[in-house]
């Protein structure tokens, strides 16, 4: 089991956010993929000046967009 956290601090929902959390979740959804990634929201993550701040895992801190999103999991998926 994978997990997501996506930041909704300020600044991240500032930067979208919500809208990264919509597209991660029904991506999920889509690939029916619930069994195998967990989606959470966290509060500031540290990584606050490019995109919304995102950690798979314990990994490392990523700046995704709504553009990206998507990707994000399937990148994931990949490394199953």
């Amino acid at each position: 089991m994978h997990t997501i956290k996506v930041c909704v601090g300020s600044a991240c929902h500032l930067k979208g956010s919500y809208e990264v959390i919509s597209i991660i979740q029904q991506t999920i959804k889509n690939q029916n993929l619930s069994h195998e990634i967990e989606l959470r929201g966290s509060f500031c993550l540290g990584q606050c000046t490019d995109g919304v701040s995102v950690q798979i895992d314990e990994g490392d801190i990523l700046s995704i967009t709504a553009a990206n999103a998507e990707s994000l999991v399937s990148s994931i998926m990949e490394t199953v």
